[in-house]
């Protein structure tokens, strides 16, 4: 039972390290949107690929805007904490009783 337990808690590690580095690219993007980057650079181009589908379905089904401010990269960073908080370590709670 202990190598279900280990794959269990390699499955939350994994997913603990896909959100936090999802999480710095949505603050890449929330820093991005403030200014004019070039929009041919690679990163950029990479950034918004990666978040603006995420927040274009936030803005779609909550149309808040506080005079201008986008509040959908705090909407996904406070989903991705609480993912973190649940899943993550439910899973290795789960991972620990099963060793």
């Amino acid at each position: 039972m202990f190598i279900f337990a280990n794959f269990i808690k390699a499955i939350a590690i994994v997913l603990n390290y896909g959100l936090t580095f999802y999480m710095y690219i949505v603050i890449a993007g929330a820093v991005l949107s403030w200014v004019s980057p070039d929009p041919y650079n690679p990163i950029v181009r990479f950034i918004n690929k990666a978040t603006e589908p995420v927040f274009y379905q936030i803005r779609k089904r909550l149309p808040i805007n506080f005079g201008g401010l986008d509040v959908s990269p705090v909407i996904v960073i406070m989903a991705i904490i609480f993912l973190q908080t649940f899943v993550v370590d439910s899973l290795l709670r789960l991972a620990l009783t099963l060793a």
